[in-house]
């Protein structure tokens, strides 16, 4: 399986989209300070999660995620494509 994910810092107040095999392995990399983008904060928490079959796929899915706006992420993560619930 393939993920698209999007994590939330409450302290900056915004979301990082993302394309992992692993989001929940990737989350601790963002929370440790293990990527660039992110390093700056370390309040991270998962808010959204996509499932794709392959990678392709995902990654066209996360090219798109990039470009929205706050309140169209916002929508997203209360939305029926968020699977999220699914893993916890």
């Amino acid at each position: 399986m393939h993920f698209v994910y999007i994590i939330f810092s409450p302290s900056a107040n915004i979301y990082y989209k993302g394309y992992s095999l692993d989001p929940f392995r990737r989350l601790q990399q963002h929370i440790n300070k293990e990527s660039q983008f992110t390093s700056k904060y370390t309040d991270w928490t998962l808010v959204h999660l996509e499932v794709f079959n392959s990678k392709s796929d995902a990654l066209k899915r996360e090219k798109i995620l990039k470009k929205y706006a706050h309140l169209q992420i916002e929508s997203l993560i209360q939305s029926p494509k968020n699977v999220l619930s699914h893993f916890l």
